[in-house]
């Protein structure tokens, strides 16, 4: 039974735009995922310093506590997407981010390292994407889903870019206790957002769009271009959290606070902003997809080995940031655009899995592979490793 059938679509049935149930479900789903990726993110770009003050710290637990929230987002995320078509949508979101609120109050909690890992580690096993997914599919009618998705997509870019702004803010007031205090809150907020703002399906369907299938994986993963791609964004979430572990250190010398490092990362992210909209739209239009990430990941794989070496003014390395993240943001948002054009029809909720595991799988072992080499080396050493990741995706 499609999902355009769905009782709850009987009025509005213009096909041309969003209904009220649809509009609804576009904002209270991308405030969800907004709430929730802001409190995984607000940790970023202070980690590396504030993390080097708990007990037991090393250079390569610190890497590890930042990307271990996608490890577990990994093995997850498509057993509770999966759990949902069982036990509904609503339930398994639920339960989900009441993990994700708890592992933020045992990291809040902790004054070692090991206890911010377990709460990481619990944060991410609140693996909701696949039934946010989901619900979203079930609320929409085929002809509009793509937007209610894009409106979700947009929503994690923003939520990026604001975590880098507020979190070194909430860090200087608080501390790295409170930023998981405030992710922890950020999480009711959005179990009250899924309870009373969300519509509620009149029926659940399986979704092959949104959740993988157990008979799907084996012909995606032998899907050539989408192996490129599963492996583009792997190496991608692989260099962001690789970087964080390292840069924030680089700010220290500048004596730029918290506070002040937080409005520098807003302008940079606008920066690149400005800056990635063009390029987008040319490989949109154009069908320059290809061109405009070996761009994007060549951008990136030269501007790491100057920031690893760089002892210039504080210009030249916020022009650099600038770049990097524009860089970083081009391939971020062609990805998605181009396994929805890849994906066949049939598997498309097992294309997005494999994607979507990869990203967190980046994430997972760019960090603790990032922090073994600065304890063993230096931070140059990081980032001539990180960028021949990048070299290695675009040959």
């Amino acid at each position: 039974m499609s999902a355009s059938t769905n009782p709850s679509y009987v009025v509005e049935q213009d096909s041309s735009s969003m209904n009220k149930v649809e509009r609804t479900t576009a904002l209270s789903l991308s405030a969800v995922f907004a709430v929730r990726m802001l409190g995984l993110f607000m940790i970023l770009p202070v980690f590396a310093v504030l993390g080097a003050e708990l007990e037991f710290a090393t250079p390569f637990l610190i890497g590890f506590a930042i990307g271990a929230y996608g490890l577990s987002q990994a093995l997850l995320q498509i057993p509770f997407g999966r759990l949902s078509d069982r036990l509904g949508r609503k339930p398994v979101i639920v339960s989900g981010l009441i993990l994700f609120a708890v592992g933020g109050v045992i990291a809040a909690l902790s004054d070692s390292i090991y206890g911010v890992i377990a709460g990481r580690l619990l944060q991410g096993a609140g693996a909701i994407a696949a039934a946010v997914m989901a619900l979203a599919a079930d609320l929409s009618r085929d002809e509009q889903r793509s937007k209610v998705m894009a409106s979700i997509g947009m929503s994690i870019g923003g939520a990026f870019a604001l975590a880098m702004m507020i979190g070194p803010m909430f860090a200087d007031w608080w501390g790295l206790s409170g930023l998981f205090w405030a992710s922890s809150l950020l999480a009711l907020v959005a179990i009250s957002i899924i309870l009373w703002a969300t519509p509620s399906p009149t029926h659940r369907y399986v979704q092959r769009d949104a959740i993988a299938g157990k008979g799907d994986f084996k012909h995606i993963l032998k899907h050539t271009q989408l192996w490129r791609l599963n492996t583009g964004i792997f190496a991608l979430h692989f260099l962001l959290t690789a970087f964080f572990v390292t840069f924030p250190t680089q700010l220290v010398p500048y004596g730029i606070s918290l506070t002040s490092s937080g409005w520098l990362y807003l302008g940079v992210m606008i920066g690149a902003v400005i800056l990635m909209i063009p390029l987008i739209i040319w490989a949109e239009k154009k069908w320059q997809h290809r061109n405009a990430m070996l761009v994007a990941m060549g951008l990136i794989a030269l501007l790491l080995p100057l920031l690893g070496s760089y002892n210039g003014g504080l210009a030249g390395l916020i022009i650099a940031m600038i770049l990097f993240f524009a860089g970083f943001n081009v391939m971020e948002a062609l990805f998605p655009s181009l396994i929805s054009r890849l994906a066949p029809a049939s598997a498309k909720g097992a294309a997005l899995g494999v994607y979507s595991t990869s990203q967190f799988l980046g994430a997972a072992v760019g960090g603790p592979v990032a922090g073994f080499i600065l304890q063993v080396s230096d931070a140059t050493t990081v980032y001539y490793c990180i960028s021949a990741i990048a070299v290695t995706w675009m040959v």
